[in-house]
């Protein structure tokens, strides 16, 4: 019945998908058993390399052994295979806080971002029978079985409606809502078990951020709200595209979109200085907007969140499911901290800090005067008059330094709350992308707006 079709539409092959198609286990037993099923593995290889090492006359160490090639890629493909929550985790601390974590356990999360397995066939027209009924496939001329994107909620997979219009169907993986708190709860548990969690670092934090993110994310029926709005907000905006809703084909587990042209953000690394420039400050530009006017942010940065039509020379935005809205006293803040740190004032950037939790009052004077240092380095390259350059500036480097300095040194690391957070990694990540495309990009230029009493130059 779910047979790939071909006919004389255009094939998506920018969107073809790496991995394996693997059944996504839909039960809180089936999805513990793959875990404990992962600890005994690990051990495994534990107990065989330790045997190994005493042969050959070497006493073994017990962290070596545990993050082993063998374990490590255990571990990402196991993680992957399980999807959902327990993949959604390791993506999330591979972007939020791989700066703080070893480097072999860094290289696990990182993995899961890369991995795109897919719902077999059988299992992907059970799910597809159960939303839409029995007979669905007599609304498409063409529907294509394997995704174009995979990832660790659901998978897109590109269709035309009889009517000739071309859709992107995004299908939620079965059982992942229901499992959210568990697998977020046993993956922990087996980061912690493995030891390689320094010992000041406080996942709490980042546990809540998944958790409530992955609750949003899995809301479909909010996640098309987040695309109406968007659209109605950058209806204007010739910079941007954002796909239309068919709510006749969306469900609690399924959105149906218009189908959108483009490539990967990342492609642009190719493409003429003026069109990175103009794409990241577009980006920059909608992040501020989101921040400071429109009081309502897309918060994963994640770059297959957004593609480039050369064409139109328009991004388009393709997900909304970890839209939140931003509190005015929040947004405030952030002005406030943003005006006094590039005027100078420090006691307003400090007070503006605070309320922000990137300082608090119970840390050591010592470690607060490091971080107010860092502050004005980070403001200082802000204010000066030229052309920010991403790929040559060693900002986020030098004070990823001093950050993790100011780690080893501290009993406790101390983290931001959480909605804080959520601004973080969207500028984070904004950073990055602005580093993978050598971007060079008049920021000062994109902040004036939003200045009020600094010197804008």
């Amino acid at each position: 019945m779910c047979k790939r079709r071909v006919d004389a539409c255009s094939e998506p092959d920018f969107f073809a998908v790496s991995g394996r198609a693997v059944k996504v286990p839909s039960g809180r037993a089936a999805r513990l058993a793959h875990l404990g099923g992962l600890s005994l593995g690990v051990m495994g290889n534990v107990a065989g390399q330790g045997l190994k090492e005493l042969g050959s006359g070497r006493r073994p160490a017990l962290p070596q052994l545990l993050m082993s090639p063998q374990n490590i890629t255990l571990l990402a493909r196991k993680l992957a295979k399980m999807r959902g929550a327990a993949m959604k985790l390791g993506q999330l601390l591979s972007m939020d806080s791989g700066d703080f974590l070893p480097s072999e356990l860094a290289m696990i999360l990182q993995r899961l971002r890369a991995e795109a397995d897919f719902m077999p066939p059988k299992q992907l027209r059970d799910v597809l029978n159960q939303e839409w009924g029995m007979g669905w496939m007599g609304r498409f001329s063409r529907f294509d079985v394997r995704p174009m994107a995979a990832a660790s909620i659901g998978q897109v997979h590109y269709a035309v409606t009889k009517a000739g219009e071309a859709l992107a169907i995004k299908v939620q993986y079965p059982g992942v809502r229901n499992s959210i708190d568990s697998d977020i709860e046993n993956v922990l548990a087996l980061i912690a078990w493995s030891g390689l969690l320094p010992p000041g670092l406080d996942l709490g934090p980042f546990l809540t951020l998944a958790k409530e993110q992955l609750h949003e994310e899995t809301d479909y029926a909010r996640e098309a709200k987040q695309l109406l709005c968007f659209g109605d907000l950058l209806s204007g905006d010739t910079r941007f595209a954002v796909p239309q809703v068919h709510a006749d084909l969306s469900t609690e587990n399924i959105l149906a979109m218009e189908f959108m042209p483009g490539q990967p953000i990342e492609d642009l690394l190719q493409f003429p200085t003026e069109d990175r420039r103009a794409v990241m400050e577009a980006l920059i530009d909608l992040s501020l907007k989101e921040l400071f006017d429109f009081k309502l942010m897309q918060t994963d940065p994640n770059f297959a969140n957004f593609l480039y039509d050369a064409k139109s020379k328009r991004v388009v935005l393709l997900d909304f499911g970890a839209t939140r809205p931003v509190n005015a006293a929040l947004s405030a803040a952030y002005a406030r901290y943003l005006n006094a740190g590039l005027a100078g004032q420090e006691t307003s950037m400090c007070s503006a800090a605070l309320t922000l939790g990137f300082l608090n009052e119970a840390m050591p004077q010592s470690m607060q005067d490091e971080f107010v240092e860092m502050m004005h380095l980070a403001f200082a390259e802000l204010s000066k008059d030229k052309i920010f350059q991403f790929g040559q500036n060693e900002l986020a480097h030098d004070l990823q330094q001093r950050g993790l300095q100011m780690a080893e040194r501290s009993r406790e690391m101390h983290l931001p709350p959480p909605e804080t957070l959520y601004i973080q990694r969207k500028m984070a990540g904004l950073y990055l992308l602005g580093r993978r495309l050598k971007a060079e990009v008049d920021l000062k230029n994109l902040l004036k707006p939003y200045l009020h009493g600094c010197d804008q130059g």
